[in-house]
């Protein structure tokens, strides 16, 4: 875990710190707003200038005393600090700061939208940091108990679910993830790129000793390519269905 204390990214004194010893636990936030993905070679920069930007509109806009989150959490993961642990947040709404502390990903309503593993990480860490100093187990969103949208649906979809830390994938998994499903009428349509996966997997099939008879059209997942992975997975050991995902595509290519 990485945390940038306030130093590090240049913060202006608060007005006034209100001091929270404990609380019920902590409520997740987003930034609501457009949010532009910044390059992980320029995060000592791009997202320093965009939490300085936070802390200006709140202090200049909103009239707070300070930034008002307990800690942000940027797209590489970097957890910042803002008003820092045991201190009372402003972002829960009026008469709900008191019961919980408030971290913010750096996310938005457009542009940067779905949590990275990074992002997600980085909210865990935030979360243990401020149950080591005074939260309790709660993880709520924003939404919960206030009229809002936040922390956004992706997100909020990841509270809900435990607000878990991301499982980080083997590089066998990172391998296989972004290939297709193929089954029973996958090319059948005018699907190019789908027409040469089919094409790709009939290949890998043949250099398996699994061919299919000739003549059969190659682009589509036909009834014949189908008995050709079957027969295949049954000697991989895997579930003869004739659906080629991340574990048939594994073994395909011998990963």
């Amino acid at each position: 875990m990485k945390l940038v204390p306030r130093s590090g990214w240049g913060a202006r004194a608060p007005r006034r710190v209100t001091r929270l010893p404990s609380a019920r636990g902590v409520k997740v936030h987003y930034l609501g707003a457009p949010v532009t993905s910044v390059p992980k070679s320029r995060c000592a920069t791009g997202c320093r200038s965009k939490i300085r930007a936070v802390q200006r509109q709140h202090m200049d806009g909103n009239g707070w005393s300070d930034i008002a989150y307990n800690l942000l959490v940027c797209e590489h993961g970097i957890i910042w600090e803002g008003r820092g642990a045991r201190v009372m947040s402003a972002a829960n709404g009026e008469g709900r700061n008191t019961d919980h502390y408030a971290v913010c990903a750096l996310l938005g309503t457009c542009g940067l939208v779905e949590p990275t593993d990074e992002i997600l990480t980085g909210l865990r860490g935030a979360i243990d940091y401020l149950r080591q100093r005074g939260a309790g187990d709660e993880v709520l969103g924003h939404r919960d108990g206030y009229a809002t949208s936040c922390p956004g649906e992706p997100l909020y979809a990841w509270v809900r679910a435990g607000a878990v830390r991301p499982v980080k994938r083997t590089w066998t998994e990172e391998a296989v993830r972004d290939l297709p499903l193929l089954r029973i009428g996958a090319g059948v349509v005018k699907d190019d790129h789908r027409r040469w996966d089919v094409k790709t997997l009939v290949a890998l099939l043949w250099a398996r000793g699994f061919p299919i008879p000739s003549g059969t059209d190659e682009t589509v997942f036909s009834v014949a390519v189908a008995e050709a992975v079957r027969a295949f997975q049954r000697t991989e050991k895997l579930r003869p269905d004739a659906v080629v995902g991340p574990k048939t595509w594994t073994a395909l290519l011998r990963l």
